[in-house]
């Protein structure tokens, strides 16, 4: 049986670049709907050219192809009355207008907002800036590093004696984008029940700071004080030992909240924690803990762990993770083809009616193919 994809027939203009505001794009994407992107004319979206490593597919970034598969793209000026009017054709088609520029840039190119939701009112418009508006880092530079930085999380990894440790993935931009999905995905809900739009945003500082909810929770309620990171073997600022990732004979282990007893019983320990606080003496006891594990390898560990049912994991890299086969029985990799270049990537993480939902056709050509809806066919 072939089931719909639950967005098919939905039509995005999606004027946003790099990362944040083109992955709620792709999980749209994903889902069935019809993304164009909007790219600036002889340029075209940065990030073809922003090279994390010299891999290049078809002439242009992986990163540009993994967050914009599926797509296609039209190439605009917006400073011409002719591409404009295309553009504007084009929002009179579309359900849904997504752009991620600094707060006013999108109002000054004459595609904002209250212009676009006043020549149609049911239009779903989606909006990502750095750090939102009304604010004094309003107009600063929106990037994943720089709200990382601005946002405290860089004071909950490490250990006690590091400085600050940023989080080596773009963490804000990839759940500002995944929050602006949502948002768009329940105005769209509310559009089918009332027939009205709306404008839906949010910002790099808001995702990273809801990733912390709990933690700062915590931070508000207990009289301000700062995280106290472990001075050994770090995983988390605000958990007790034996929380964290320690070294074994070969490889590492992570060891997340457990007994001590029954930890000390795995490791054949003769009750050394006895009359000790598991937070107020996390180094002391981790030290301990560490000493016993580097005697053994991973594989050694993790069998004894599994059997008494104590929380740990291997620490895999890439390769083991891949070698685990577990991606390929979730049906998570991909591949796709373009330019005569086949590249493998991954899929959505969502499963629709038991079938992964996701899109396999490559990432476009600037400016191609041409939008097969709100076109002037004369």
């Amino acid at each position: 049986m072939t089931s719909t994809a639950p967005l098919a027939g939905l039509k995005v203009l999606d004027f946003s670049q790099f990362l944040a505001g083109p992955y709620a794009s792709l999980r749209l994407a994903d889902l069935g709907a019809d993304v164009i992107k909007v790219e600036r004319a002889g340029t075209g979206d940065l990030s073809r050219y922003l090279y994390v490593s010299e891999v290049r597919i078809d002439g242009e970034s992986t990163i540009f192809h993994a967050i914009n598969r599926g797509k296609r793209s039209i190439s605009a000026d917006l400073r011409q009355e002719a591409d404009r009017e295309k553009i504007w054709a084009l929002i009179d088609e579309a359900d849904v207008v997504i752009q991620n520029f600094r707060p006013g840039v999108i109002e000054r190119l004459g595609f904002g907002p209250e212009v676009v939701r006043a020549r149609k009112p049911s239009i779903v418009y989606g909006s990502i800036s750095g750090y939102g508006s009304g604010n004094q880092w309003q107009g600063l530079p929106g990037q994943d590093l720089l709200a990382q930085a601005r946002s405290g999380i860089m004071w909950l990894s490490g250990g006690a004696a590091d400085g600050p440790v940023a989080l080596g993935l773009p963490v804000a931009d990839i759940l500002a984008g995944a929050a602006l999905a949502h948002g768009i995905l329940a105005l769209l809900v509310r559009r089918g029940i009332s027939g009205e739009g709306g404008l839906v945003e949010t910002s790099l500082i808001e995702a990273i700071c809801d990733l912390q909810f709990e933690l700062l929770t915590t931070h508000f309620n207990d009289g301000g004080q700062p995280p106290q990171r472990p001075g050994n073997f770090p995983a988390h600022a605000y958990l007790a030992a034996p929380y964290g990732v320690y070294r074994t004979a070969d490889g590492h282990v992570a060891i997340a909240m457990n007994s001590l007893d029954k930890l000390a019983a795995c490791l054949s320990l003769d009750a050394p924690f006895s009359g000790l606080d598991p937070f107020r003496h996390r180094d002391a006891i981790k030290a301990e803990l560490a000493i016993h594990l580097e005697t053994e390898p991973t594989d050694h560990w993790i069998r004894i762990f599994v059997a008494a049912d104590i929380w740990a994991a291997p620490v895999l890299d890439w390769k083991g993770l891949v070698e685990s086969g577990v991606l390929q029985s979730l049906d998570m990799l991909g591949e796709t083809t373009r330019g005569g270049q086949s590249m493998q990537m991954l899929r959505s993480p969502l499963r629709i009616d038991g079938a992964r939902a996701s899109t396999d056709t490559p990432a476009p050509y600037l400016g191609g193919p041409a939008p097969a809806w709100g076109r002037d066919e004369s």
